[in-house]
């Protein structure tokens, strides 16, 4: 399909949201990766508008700043007080004309809180208000249960005649399954117009959007309705519940989309993706997965079960099981997990081992190297084809600054060993198991303890008179003491 770029998308966003009950701006809950309000951008954006305005109001500083950070094109009107839809469109309209905007060609309208819209709607909306040459194109809907809904009233020859409110319906209009979902398209120049002729007698005092079209079809103006082919895009989210219900819906339609280009999700209802993620050929993704912000996952990789990744890169064929990370980039054919933990700046070359409960931090670890278990890197270079000894902690922080350690290629190290940084071991280099390496140790040498093992007695019962290790110590000792005599 292709369509004119709209001259303008009008977002409502100034809703308190109360069923909410929330601090937070209803349109700013999150849903796959995106805020409510974000989806609905990224859907007009397909289109793109020469100008995109955000309605504001309630919790404007955290809205407005919010856009500044996800979509600094935009520009926001204030709705100061919250008198209706046709109101709020009013706003939107005099910021425009306050920067020397005059509106001509097809302007959108929609909502703030509506995240299952797609962006082909809006595109089809456009054109089929276009087409037809409308003054204003309603969008609407067939639903399951059209209660408390506007009714798009048609006649015989299935042409729209109007929009009757639920509460001013008759009993065969009732019947109408076809509602209205509150978006529109209209002609620009007309819109600037009827917003200043809305009327506020009504019940509760507002200007409501809606009156805009019996204004526009009394005047003479060609009106229709368009509608979309699923009901459940044009659902607005007012509560907790209705958001879960969106995010489950959204997030079935992201697998589903992912499936389709080939990915196998061995478990949808438990496998959960945002809307920024990527995800290559043939990977298979494990149940009990959670895909978060700008991951991508390379052709052909494994990942899960049970693993959550954000923002972070995975290569082609590699294995990740059992893992959080954060803000990582493993590499093609890296193994990593079961249990282990990446965190930011954790970058593994290829065909990287990283095993059970090992955590990985601001560090490079190079192609073939392996840290196998129970080991913390921390602020580290390691080369390639490496051996990490289990239980080793690189030790990088000395209560002020943190230092670096590097590890040279194809170097072994033991178990237990304490990289005290900075330091630097040379390639090809050995260290024995429980070292404490504080200096650098040469290329090919062998660090050792530096010192053997030395007991000292009676320490617990000198030093810790009175604690159950000296009780216990003093027990060993009596029973010692008449074996000895027996």
């Amino acid at each position: 399909m292709s369509v004119s770029r709209p001259a303008a998308v009008i977002v409502l966003a100034a809703g308190e949201g109360t069923r909410m009950k929330s601090r937070r701006p209803k349109v700013l809950h999150e849903i796959c990766g995106r805020s409510m309000l974000g989806h609905v951008l990224a859907a007009a954006s397909e289109s793109d508008p020469e100008r995109t305005v955000v309605v504001v109001g309630h919790g404007r500083d955290q809205v407005t700043q919010h856009l500044k950070d996800a979509a600094p094109g935009v520009t926001t009107a204030l709705q100061d007080r919250q008198n209706g839809t046709g109101h709020a469109v009013r706003m939107a309209v005099e910021e425009l004309r306050s920067q020397g905007v005059t509106l001509s060609g097809t302007v959108v309208l929609t909502y703030g809180d509506t995240p299952l819209l797609r962006g082909e709607t809006l595109a089809g909306l456009i054109d089929a208000h276009e087409s037809a040459g409308n003054a204003v194109t309603v969008l609407s809907a067939r639903v399951p249960d059209p209660a408390g809904y506007g009714r798009v009233v048609r006649d015989a020859a299935g042409a729209f005649t109007e929009i009757v409110e639920h509460a001013d319906a008759t009993p065969d209009q009732l019947a109408v399954d076809e509602i209205n979902s509150g978006m529109y398209a209209f002609d620009g120049a007309l819109l600037a117009d009827v917003v200043n002729r809305l009327s506020t007698d009504n019940a509760k005092g507002e200007e409501y959007i809606t009156d805009a079209v019996a204004i526009l079809r009394g005047d003479g103006h060609r009106v229709d309705a368009a509608l979309a082919r699923d009901w459940v895009e044009i659902q607005g989210v007012n509560d907790r519940v209705q958001l879960a219900e969106a995010r489950r819906l959204l997030n079935d339609r992201l697998l589903t989309a992912h499936m389709r280009e080939g990915v196998t999700v061995v478990d949808p209802a438990t496998t959960w993706v945002d809307a920024g993620v990527r995800i290559g050929r043939d990977a298979v993704i494990e149940p009990q997965t959670q895909l978060q912000g700008g991951t991508a996952i390379g052709e052909g990789a494994h990942v899960g079960p049970g693993a959550l990744l954000r923002d972070t890169v995975v290569g082609d064929d590699a294995v990740v099981r059992h893992v959080v990370a954060t803000e990582a980039e493993i590499g093609p054919g890296t193994t990593v997990g079961p249990y282990a933990y990446l965190r930011p700046g954790a970058v593994l070359g290829e065909r990287v081992k990283i095993g059970t409960f090992v955590e990985v931090k601001n560090s490079t670890i190079g192609e073939a190297t392996k840290v196998p278990h129970l080991t913390y890197v921390g602020d580290a270079d390691i080369g390639v084809g490496v051996n990490i000894g289990a239980s080793s902690v690189f030790v990088n922080y000395d209560g002020v600054t943190k230092s670096r350690t590097t590890i040279g290629d194809h170097a072994r190290t033991g178990s237990d060993n304490m990289f005290v940084a900075p330091v630097n071991v040379g390639d090809g280099a050995y260290t024995g198991a429980g070292t404490v390496v504080r200096e650098d140790v040469p290329p090919g040498a062998l660090a050792v303890p530096a010192v053997s093992q030395r007991n000292i007695d009676g320490w617990v019962e000198r030093k810790r008179p009175g604690t159950p290790a000296a009780e216990a110590a003093e027990r060993a000792s009596r029973g010692g003491q008449r074996r000895q005599g027996e």
